[in-house]
């Protein structure tokens, strides 16, 4: 297999294209120092150093490139994505300072997903250079864990299914030498009723399983990750309009964030010990789907009402949870596609983010900021518990007035969530991501995004080193 070329290399002093990157406000200084002609190549192009632009300038018998930036002091993930998706192939250098964190978006934006494409996109590498050689290792592996979030929710239900999933889960496990166990059949039923009794409609070849992955030094923190892995939404036999099942590959979102998680944290060596757990399931219509009105024991001991079958997954997520508690980590970091509310309240590019601690959130919302990866806090009013009582069993997986659909799925999730040894309540963030981005930006392709991955990452980075 073809070795993929490295979009980002060091700066060696080798031969580059440069680019100047300049804002609206200090265009007409720049370009006063350009020769009429410069300038009137810049001019034809209708350059004038709004953002995202790209402009090409002759230079003798060479060329340089310039782009459009907010301020070029002070730069973005995103403000050099574009020059990356439209220069020519080539390698290219800042003309003055580093890329710093635009290292990130120019690898991004050249994503393609071509998996299932006779005719793959013929444009060449695009290669920047830069002198940060530690930045240069994070940015790669950061990329490549966005892009893995990418291909992972590209992928067709049929090819990534839940044993894609355990797969995928492989592969990482392999490259950095960390434990991995899968729980299926039988014993799903006893250990993980609830990710059972979701995924035992689906045919065969999508049977659902718990996929358990451990990493790391003992006697370091113990962080347990988890990632819903619905690999498609039907709905159930409360099932979804057509409209409402176009984009359900991506209901294993959380799963891919949660996979790519843990292989970023291996490849940079963050000094935590992992435990990763994907609860894996396709929510099917057959004759053995679990139904509404039906209650079913979790794992934690409480009895779960269904509801509505399309509130499934919380229902692994449920289960997930109270496997990670039961070792009672340092944190519990959970990703999941979880509720449309989400995205009512936030739109598609902030994740919503749950939590009961301040400082958890506080360091998760820095995180996110400075690395362009924002999340948005969401509270778990108390009060709105009520809303997920039933006469006939302890919880209800769904509440029926509407209102607050995102919390009130955090506060379903809160009652799985153990307690330390002292009693206080485990250290647990739930992030609602839509993992998808519904239009193209710089950087950013149509398609399935890595949304809270940066975030949650850098956040741990910050806590635990590495």
């Amino acid at each position: 297999m073809k070795k993929p070329v490295e979009l980002i290399d060091a700066d060696r002093g080798q031969a580059a294209v440069a680019i100047h990157l300049v804002n609206k406000d200090g265009f007409e200084s720049w370009a006063a120092k350009l020769t009429a002609g410069q300038r009137a190549a810049l001019e034809a192009q209708k350059f004038d150093g709004s953002g995202y632009q790209v402009g090409i300038v002759p230079d003798g018998d060479s060329w340089f490139a310039v782009g459009g930036v907010a301020n070029p002091e002070n730069l973005s993930s995103w403000c050099m994505a574009r020059l990356a998706e439209v220069l020519p192939e080539g390698t290219y250098r800042r003309a003055n300072g580093e890329p710093g964190p635009a290292l990130f978006g120019w690898q991004t934006g050249q994503y393609r997903f071509a998996r299932y494409l006779e005719q793959k996109p013929a444009q060449g590498p695009r290669i920047l250079l830069t002198k940060d050689a530690k930045g240069l290792d994070l940015a790669r592996a950061e990329a490549r864990a966005a892009n893995l979030v990418r291909d992972m929710v590209n992928t067709p239900a049929e090819d990534m299914g839940p044993a894609a999933l355990e797969a995928e889960a492989e592969k990482i496990a392999k490259k950095h030498k960390a434990a991995l166990t899968v729980t299926a059949g039988e014993r799903l039923e006893q250990e993980f009723p609830l990710v059972h009794a979701v995924g035992r409609a689906a045919a065969r070849h999508h049977a659902p399983r718990m996929i358990r992955l451990e990493w790391g030094r003992e006697g370091a923190p113990l962080v347990a990750i988890i990632g819903k892995g619905v690999t498609f939404d039907s709905g159930g036999l409360d099932i979804k309009p057509a409209s409402g099942m176009l984009l359900m590959k991506k209901d294993m979102g959380g799963a891919a964030h949660a996979i790519a998680l843990a292989g970023l944290i291996m490849e940079t060596g963050l000094d935590i010990r992992l435990n990763l757990l994907v609860p894996a399931a396709e929510n099917a219509i057959s004759g053995s789907a679990f139904r509404p009105g039906d209650i079913f024991t979790s794992r934690k001991g409480l009895t779960v009402e269904i509801g509505n079958t399309d509130a499934e997954g919380r229902l692994l997520l449920a289960d997930a949870l109270a496997r990670a508690s039961e070792d009672a980590p340092d944190l519990i970091v959970d990703f999941a596609t979880l509720t449309g509310a989400a995205r009512v309240a936030l739109g598609p590019d902030f994740p919503a983010l749950m939590t009961r601690r301040d400082e958890t959130a506080e360091a998760l919302l820095a995180a996110g900021k400075t690395h362009d990866d924002t999340l948005w806090r969401l509270p778990l009013p108390e009060a709105y518990a009520e809303w997920l009582k039933t006469d006939i069993a302890d919880i209800n997986n769904s509440h029926t007035n509407g209102f607050a659909g995102a919390s009130v799925a955090g506060l379903f999730l809160d009652r799985f969530v153990g307690k330390n040894p002292d009693g206080t309540p485990l250290d647990w963030a739930h992030i609602d991501t839509f993992a998808w981005q519904p239009m193209v930006r710089p950087g950013r392709p149509k398609g399935g995004a890595p949304l809270g991955l940066r975030a949650v990452f850098h956040m741990l980075r910050a806590r635990y080193g590495g």
